[in-house]
């Protein structure tokens, strides 16, 4: 890893960059959600704006419902000078991509406040709700013009990693730019419709078969879901359709602590886990070498099945609420 300097930035920092820089090549984490996809939509088509040559990569297909963000926004093969990561917290998030980018990674611009600092340069903000509220800023400083489509992939990473505006994360900063991004075209209703009220029948049938085997732990202070790979085979759905399941065990009255396990293709397990105040996201999955925020955070099993995940997850949680007091 490239770390010689180390260099924190700020906003304005990294605009000088940007604004010197050509042929840049923005990366997304693995498992790309709607901050990752929409911060990095944002920038490519402000930055084009601007006359430069950006391109996106990702480790992984982006989902189908995400697929709006590059409507427009044709790739180029070309050969990057410069590369920046947006929305990634960590080497790992960025899945096969840091095999043939990472290495090179010249500047991170992230909001997570656990992260592991692998580029020599970063622009890192915990308080800011979402990356994409961070690139609305960005944008602004180059003086980059936002159309309604660069609105709408900044409202698309807002709404999504706030839950639209339920979260704690969210602050007066994040209602304010996103009520810049409706003034300045983007659509918000439609993209409210496509995140948070629409599902298919296969969606349906897995969130279904994956609440059923819900478990109930500490007490009741914990509710933990397991979803493994042979649901989303025999139910035809993938990763992303499944993105929202990580809210809902903490959505249950007396849950302080919901986690989600997610067996992927390649037998690895992903816990997402969702915490309420005074328990914190992070600090539990920090304990297995992951992190987040407070809210939400998440960590990764390599070596271990669905199962070990599940034991190991359900000992160390009790083990917190212990410490916390709450048990």
């Amino acid at each position: 890893m490239r770390m010689e300097n180390d260099r924190a930035l700020d906003c304005a920092g990294a605009a000088r960059l940007l604004g010197e820089w050509d042929q840049i090549l923005l990366l997304c984490h693995a498992s790309p959600d709607g901050d990752t996809l929409g911060s990095a939509t944002a920038l490519c088509r402000g930055l084009r704006a601007l006359g430069k040559t950006v391109n996106i990569d990702c480790a992984d297909p982006i989902p189908e419902k995400f697929r709006y963000l590059f409507e427009g926004l044709p790739q180029e093969e070309r050969e990057p000078r410069y590369i920046v990561t947006v929305d990634v917290a960590d080497v790992k998030l960025l899945g096969a991509a840091w095999k043939k980018w990472g290495e090179r990674a010249d500047l991170a611009i992230d909001h997570h406040g656990t992260r592991e600092v692998f580029t020599p340069l970063r622009w890192v903000e915990p308080d800011s709700a979402a990356t994409a509220e961070m690139i609305f800023l960005l944008l602004e400083e180059l003086g980059a013009p936002v159309d309604p489509a660069t609105a709408g992939c900044v409202y698309t990473g807002i709404a999504t990693d706030t839950g639209c505006f339920r979260y704690r994360n969210v602050t007066p900063r994040t209602h304010r730019i996103a009520a810049r991004t409706l003034e300045l075209g983007a659509a918000a209703g439609e993209i409210n419709r496509r995140m948070f009220e629409s599902k298919s029948r296969a969606q349906v049938e897995a969130e279904r078969r994956v609440m059923e085997g819900m478990e109930f732990l500490c007490g009741g202070k914990a509710a933990m879901i397991q979803v493994p790979w042979k649901i989303l085979e025999e139910t035809g759905t993938t990763e992303s359709d499944l993105e929202g399941l990580a809210a809902l065990p903490r959505q249950i009255q007396g849950v302080v602590v919901g986690i989600t396990l997610k067996e992927r293709e390649n037998g690895t397990v992903k816990a997402s886990v969702r915490a309420d105040p005074p328990a914190n996201a992070a600090a539990l999955c920090a304990k297995f070498g992951g992190g987040g925020h407070q809210g939400a955070a998440g960590c990764s099993f390599d070596k271990e099945t669905i199962e070990q995940a599940a034991q190991a997850m359900g000992k160390a949680c009790r083990e917190y609420l212990e410490s916390l007091g709450l048990l």
